[in-house]
């Protein structure tokens, strides 16, 4: 069994601008009010804040059921029943952090790890403040989202003009991907913004959305956690991560 080696994108050292600013919070939830999304979901992103984030590399494109079939071979896991090209869905924080220690061991001791949510954005965003990683306005037919109407995953990779400034493919759309962060509110956050999301399944912030998601999760500032037991039909998967060479 051999693995093959990782599309790593370089990610520079740089600004992240980071969140939304918190005067266009009520402009932003107006703007997507015909995906039914209320106001007190958009307050999380606030405040808009620049941060300096050290040089990384994240994978091109998610982590695919063909890859995964790998590691569930090695460690007695159920295959996945998906297309081989297609992105991994319905796997488990903790079973996403297993795979990374795994594949890491497999690239002789690489620290293969989840992004961070700060290190995701930024991968999505560049330098700029952009609201998808394609720019600012939303176009059907960049992302696998549910205005396309397909109502399942695609090949990773199927919207290279979705591409985020650095390259890294499918940061909207196809699959929700966890980050290592846990959810909390940012520093300066509105006040209303609740310090725990109790109702969700698992603590994690995940980031991008997937096919059965609406436009409002592409945005590059959105975040979310998995908020249902069925991480399948919520379409969440995953992408990787490692320190820059």
């Amino acid at each position: 069994m051999r693995v093959k080696p990782v599309d790593w994108v370089e990610i520079p050292a740089g600004i992240l601008r980071r969140g939304t600013p918190a005067e266009e919070v009520e402009e932003v939830a107006h703007r997507y009010a015909g995906t039914g999304v209320p106001v007190e979901w958009y307050r999380k992103e606030a405040p808009r804040t620049e941060i300096h984030l050290p040089a990384f590399r994240i994978a091109r494109t998610q982590v695919t059921a063909g890859q995964w079939a790998l590691f569930a071979q090695a460690t007695g896991r159920p295959a996945p029943q998906a297309p081989v090209d297609h992105p991994v869905i319905g796997v488990a924080w903790k079973e996403a952090v297993d795979y990374c220690r795994w594949l890491g061991d497999q690239l002789g001791g690489l620290d293969v790890r989840l992004p961070t949510e700060d290190e995701w954005e930024r991968a999505a965003r560049g330098n700029d403040g952009r609201e998808f990683p394609w720019g600012n306005e939303y176009r059907t037919g960049l992302a696998n989202l549910v205005d396309l109407g397909i109502g399942t995953t695609t090949p990773v990779g199927s919207f290279p003009e979705g591409a985020s400034p650095f390259g890294v493919l499918d940061m909207a759309g196809n699959a929700d991907e966890w980050t290592s962060t846990r959810y909390a509110p940012y520093p300066g956050a509105p006040s209303e913004v609740p310090s725990t999301e109790d109702w969700a399944f698992d603590p994690h912030i995940t980031r991008g959305g997937a096919f059965r998601h609406d436009r409002d999760l592409a945005r590059c500032a959105r975040r979310h956690c998995a908020y249902e037991q069925d991480l399948t039909a919520i379409g969440v998967g995953f992408r990787l991560a490692t320190s820059a060479k």
